[in-house]
């Protein structure tokens, strides 16, 4: 016990410790778990954890959760993260499933386009989202070139996301033609969400980000391609940049879920880019037609920003209140000692 409480005091300087209502053992009380928990996560340190979900009883989406929304007609959100304190407030705002998406590289690493990123860039980031998600769905974005070549080029990849990158499913795009790609890393047990319709990673041969399924032929290539992936096995896919009323009856079409980002409200589920819905990006930044903004991060953080600069510069910050006490004989030696050297 005696050890104990030095650790405590050690971690909570200045600050009455209590532990009232725990256990006794004998004439002694005892702290509970969470006390314990909670002394070890406070820390007079600006290299504390973050904390842990906001939730703690929210129960774990599995793909048996999914599957039971998705027949239930109960809307799947997901949304993108791309490092631990995005994918932390994305799980405590109760996403269902959170995407690892290959948009990190401009939104995170400052790339021009997705196909700079690589597989080592995409792994780091998968395991900081999975650190911080306890409760949501996670899924990895395989980039350009990780899975293209041979289907077991693919299941390799697929893997390394699994086994190093800690997510519990992978995205790939592409239609019919990487059916037998889907198959081959379902078939190993890795839950694959597809991507129809406009697939970034390939919009130099799509003329651009280009609207998809805009012609009576180009829907029946979509729906072609939600059918093929389907059949090879997918949990689901996510459907870009179509007609609402042509991703609505391809929707329709399917017995698996289809996730809409620029597809209109009569998919199963949306999908949005964190750092585009909270606005957390520099004024004149191209924003997509379909892309809501629910807040205005960057001119808060700005903001803040701003007035800290100012504080430091006036010598306002930091007041006495943010500064650590030392008893005032302690000092006066200290100063005493100085005047020696």
């Amino acid at each position: 016990m005696a050890h104990f409480l030095s650790r405590s005091r050690a971690l909570l300087p200045y600050k009455a410790i209590s532990f009232s209502n725990t256990p006794f053992v004998g004439a002694r009380q005892l702290p509970s778990l969470w006390q314990q928990q909670r002394l070890r996560q406070q820390r007079w340190s600006s290299h504390s954890p973050l904390g842990t979900a906001l939730d703690p009883s929210r129960k774990k989406v599995t793909m048996a959760t999914l599957q039971s929304m998705y027949k239930k007609g109960e809307p799947i959100a997901v949304m993108t993260a791309h490092d631990f304190p995005s994918a932390h407030v994305a799980d405590a705002a109760g996403m269902d499933v959170i995407l690892v998406g290959d948009s990190l590289a401009m939104v995170a690493l400052g790339m021009e386009d997705t196909s700079e990123v690589t597989v080592e860039d995409m792994l780091l980031h998968c395991r900081s989202v999975a650190r911080a998600t306890k409760a949501a769905f996670t899924v990895g974005d395989l980039p350009m070139g990780s899975y293209e070549i041979s289907p077991e080029q693919a299941l390799e990849t697929a893997i390394r996301f699994i086994k190093q990158g800690r997510v519990q499913g992978i995205k790939l795009e592409g239609g019919a033609e990487m059916a037998p790609t889907i198959a081959k890393i379902t078939k190993a047990g890795i839950p694959v969400l597809a991507h129809v319709g406009l697939t970034p990673q390939r919009q130099g041969s799509l003329g651009g980000f280009r609207v998809q399924g805009k012609t009576s032929k180009g829907a029946m290539k979509v729906l072609e391609d939600a059918l093929a992936v389907q059949e090879a096995g997918c949990f689901g896919m996510v459907m870009e940049a179509v007609p609402a009323e042509v991703a609505s009856a391809i929707t329709q079409k399917l017995r698996v879920p289809t996730i809409g980002i620029g597809a209109g409200n009569g998919c199963s589920g949306q999908v949005l880019v964190q750092v585009d819905m909270t606005g957390n990006f520099p004024p004149g930044r191209f924003i997509p037609k379909f892309v809501k903004q629910y807040g205005n991060v960057w001119a808060e953080s700005l903001k803040a920003i701003e007035s800290y600069r100012e504080e430091v510069k006036s010598r306002q910050y930091p007041a006495p209140e943010h500064t650590y006490p030392i008893p005032a004989g302690e000092l006066e030696a200290f100063r005493r000692d100085i005047e020696k050297l």
